[in-house]
């Protein structure tokens, strides 16, 4: 067990004793030697919680599932949750949106050096991340890593970007024609919480529920735009897509454009990316 590990347990130890919380999110070991998401309610229940480089999901998914009461009549519960720097992000989206409320959280933040992927390496996402310290926590665990400053080139989005129009289409026609449409993307990201996804319809105009290419294009274009200013680069849709599409690739570019334009990244700050602001009667920004 990791010190980092020991501290999560007895963290989440103390808040559920005291009362704190209700309910703590953090990592367990899975079957397979790996990690998984654990849903801790009881003080002795604490030491299955760990720390280690298989950590990869993004828990913030889960707040959703927690905002209301157990039962009527009852207040919503309060919920522990353990993050990495890249979660904290979507915390701040979160609140940013009137999704949580920050007083029902208690974030429990974790300094990371970087995730490993199924082979022991870092993932694409942690080698080009620069976030090493979360960007809200109630209490940190661990201590910034020294590491080597991380530039974003975008040198995958540039190989894409140099073809020719017509093969850059005919790139992305093939990878969306191996999309199966089963929504792992769309569920495992935490902004991606309406309660009626408008591409599961079957009434619109633009889009179905349809598998052909078509469908599949807008779905995976709409989603993209609709996460514009939103996305906190976290990489979980293209981590779980059973097809292994490289979604990272349409999300990275809307946030290196909303970045440019706005000089705005997502979940930084707690505040919403100019995209999203509302224009009162004189055109300005309520």
């Amino acid at each position: 067990m990791s010190e980092i590990g020991k501290e999560i347990q007895h963290k989440a130890r103390e808040l559920l004793e005291a009362g704190q919380v209700d309910c703590v999110i953090g990592y367990e070991a899975s079957p397979r030697g790996g990690a998984r998401p654990a849903f801790v309610y009881e003080p002795d229940d604490t030491d299955r919680l760990i720390w280690n480089g298989a950590c990869v999901h993004n828990l913030v998914i889960y707040l959703h599932d927690k905002k209301k009461p157990r039962k009527r009549g009852e207040e919503p519960p309060r919920v522990g949750i353990v993050v990495k720097p890249c979660d904290s992000r979507a915390i701040n989206v979160l609140l940013a949106e009137k999704q949580i409320e920050r007083e029902r959280i208690y974030v429990i933040g974790v300094a990371c050096d970087g995730m490993e992927d199924g082979t022991g390496e870092p993932p694409a996402r942690c080698a080009r991340c620069g976030d090493r310290m979360p960007v809200v926590y109630d209490v940190l665990l661990g201590e910034p890593p020294e590491v080597a400053p991380v530039e974003e080139d975008y040198a995958d989005l540039a190989r894409v970007e140099d073809l020719p129009p017509a093969e850059r289409l005919a790139f992305w026609l093939r990878e969306f024609d191996r999309c199966i449409r089963c929504y792992a993307c769309r569920q495992v990201c935490p902004g991606c919480y309406c309660t009626t996804c408008m591409f599961e319809r079957d009434d619109g105009l633009w889009v179905d529920m349809g598998i052909e290419l078509p469908q599949k294009h807008v779905f995976h274009l709409g989603r993209a735009l609709h996460l514009a200013g939103r996305c906190v680069e976290c990489d979980e849709c293209e981590r779980v897509c059973p097809m292994e599409l490289p979604l990272s690739l349409l999300n990275r570019r809307l946030v290196r454009e909303v970045e440019a334009l706005y000089d705005h990244r997502a979940g930084r700050e707690e505040t919403l990316t100019p995209l999203l602001f509302e224009l009162g009667e004189e055109g300005s920004p309520l």
